[in-house]
């Protein structure tokens, strides 16, 4: 599923347009990007959790050579789904 079949699936439950519903999702998108971005965590009760993940700075290998490499430290956005979604499965 992509996001335009998300907004033909919510629009067969409900009489907005696909032009509103497109428009409230991402809103809704852009709100919960900013707020994982300033509290480090998002939880929507019944459906999950999002929260930044810090990754540690390691050693790699290049596979194209072989060689060692030092990857960076990095930041990512990890989701745990709520027992009640899982269950729901």
């Amino acid at each position: 599923m992509n996001k335009q079949t998300l907004i033909e699936e919510i629009g067969k439950k409900s009489d907005l347009s696909k032009s509103k519903i497109e428009e409230t999702l991402n809103l809704t998108l852009d709100a919960v990007k900013a707020v994982v971005k300033k509290h480090k965590k998002l939880q929507l009760v019944g459906f999950g959790t999002f929260a930044v993940k810090n990754r540690a700075a390691r050693k790699g290998i290049n596979p194209q050579t072989g060689k060692s490499i030092q990857i960076k430290a990095s930041k990512s956005v990890g989701f745990k789904v709520s027992k009640e979604f899982k269950k729901s499965l």
